[in-house]
């Protein structure tokens, strides 16, 4: 029987502490992600990069295995019409990058595009994102490790006339057992890394003068070379070929956001992150562009069917002796090695930032006292990345990581237009011209180049995020410190 008398029952309308619903869409606040900047298990990152070494880091991330070994892939989709192909993926990059750029100026922290997209979407899309730049920067790790040896056997030929055997040279499947090359460069890439942010951004530095010099080398040597009736048959495989192309060659754009991630370890990141990422890759798509057009020239299209380390090839065919090639081999070995330095630092910068969110495990966030990075961290993601180097072959590491970027570029496409919906009047360091229009673009050329993968590269990202929904419903969700500490979290509604 009711009693009619009694007070009515307090109900909980707080649902985002309860529901799952609530739980999916709760977001994160832009000042509680900026106060905790640099925050760890243990410590703290250190404030040490000025605008040069954030330029340096994110060329660095960019510039290398996507134009030393992937344009021999490339071309026999494209033919000579491969330079369009790049400044398609080029301009894909840029409308990303244009929102990189506003974001990383108004939420200067290290999950990148992960923080972002808590800021702005709620927890579940930020997930999604973090598991897609895993995806992106792990792998990636990998595939630039596999390429790194091709022009090491290249440099090795050239100069002490012997090379790695297949069996240690390749990945099964293909001829070998192990890739040994691919698991010794990320394993020196892990020991810069323990050494401290400061120290990996000056030898960082310092190799990205020698890839810079590297390409303008060939540039000037190919010229040599160049036939103009290479160009006569410009598209054989139409628009078609230059799409899937275009979509491959997008892994050669994907670092550019690497400066991103050092957001809690730049001196002044309002300032200097959205310069960084601007002017690195205007630097990089015109060295890409310019490259492509000389390697095109100097040798025709069909000729690139199966060639590695196609540009030492290419020099040594101009040429007519190994000196110049073996010279290139030398330039590509420790150009590519930054890009192994730069991209698992970035790697190890968003798992921190989702381990302080409470969505990976503690170990992540731990902070060395002692250096100022997070070392364990570091020595799990080296492991990983240099196991996956050593076992899986090239072009499906490229397709899984180009997939895995396309995505998550789309989101913060997204978050920009959320962002300016929803904080109107927040201060921002950089804009994006033409309000939505540009990000709409970018998101759009994502989408684009997302379709140009096949089949199987889409099984594979599908079963990817299915494995990181399990775990984020199984772990992250309740685990979450927005989970555990409601008060925290952004209501969705706010606006």
């Amino acid at each position: 029987m009711l009693d009619h008398g009694a007070a009515p029952p307090v109900v909980d309308t707080t649902t985002p502490k309860t529901s799952v619903l609530g739980a999916l869409v709760r977001r994160k606040p832009v000042e509680r992600l900026v106060d905790e900047g640099g925050q760890g298990e243990g410590g703290s990152l250190r404030r040490s990069l000025s605008m040069w070494q954030l330029t340096m880091i994110s060329i660095g991330a960019t510039l290398g295995t996507g134009i030393f070994v992937v344009l021999g892939g490339a071309v026999p989709k494209a033919g000579p019409a491969v330079t369009i192909a790049f400044v398609i993926a080029g301009l894909t990059a840029l409308f990303s990058a244009l929102s990189y750029a506003e974001l990383a100026g108004s939420i200067p922290v290290a999950g990148s595009s992960y923080s972002y997209a808590y800021a702005t979407m709620g927890e579940l899309v930020a997930w999604v994102c973090g598991w897609c730049l895993v995806l992106e920067y792990g792998v990636s790790v990998a595939a630039v490790a596999v390429g790194w040896g091709e022009y090491l056997n290249e440099l090795l030929d050239g100069t002490i006339g012997v090379t790695i055997p297949d069996v240690l040279s390749s990945a099964p499947g293909e001829g070998g057992v192990i890739n040994l090359p691919g698991l010794i460069v990320v394993l020196l890439a892990m020991v810069f890394l323990l050494g401290g942010a400061r120290e990996s951004a000056v030898v960082n530095t310092i190799m990205v003068v020698v890839k810079i010099a590297a390409l303008a080398l060939f540039c000037a040597i190919g010229f040599m070379g160049f036939k103009s009736g290479n160009y006569k048959d410009f598209m054989p495989l139409g628009m078609t070929g230059v799409g899937a192309a275009s979509a491959s060659l997008f892994f050669s754009y994907i670092g550019f956001d690497a400066a991103s991630t050092a957001g809690e370890e730049a001196k002044n990141p309002k300032r200097d992150l959205p310069r960084a990422i601007m002017l690195s890759l205007l630097i990089v798509t015109a060295l890409y562009v310019l490259v492509a057009a000389v390697a095109v020239g100097a040798w025709n299209w069909k000729e690139f069917e199966g060639s590695e380390a196609t540009l030492a090839a290419i020099m040594n065919d101009v040429t007519g002796q190994t000196f110049w090639g073996t010279m290139l081999a030398a330039g590509a070995v420790i150009s590519i090695a930054s890009v192994v330095l730069t991209v698992l630092y970035g790697q190890t910068r968003i798992l921190f930032a989702m381990s302080r969110d409470g969505l990976v495990p503690k170990v992540f966030g731990k902070v060395s006292g002692k250096t100022g990075t997070p070392r364990v961290n570091t020595v799990i993601v080296s492991l990983f990345c240099a196991v996956l180097a050593s076992v899986v072959p090239l072009y499906k590491l490229v397709d899984a990581t180009s997939i895995g970027t396309l995505f998550a570029f789309g989101l913060v496409n997204i978050a920009v237009i959320v962002l300016r919906r929803t904080r109107p009047d927040m201060p921002r360091t950089f804009k994006v011209v033409l309000g939505p229009v540009f990000p709409i673009l970018g998101l759009g050329f994502c989408v684009y180049n997302m379709f140009g993968l096949d089949a199987v590269t889409w099984v594979v990202f599908g079963c990817w995020m299915a494995a990181g929904l399990v775990f984020y419903f199984l772990y992250g969700m309740r685990r979450s410190r927005l989970a555990t500490a409601p008060a925290l979290a952004e209501a969705p509604a706010e606006k």
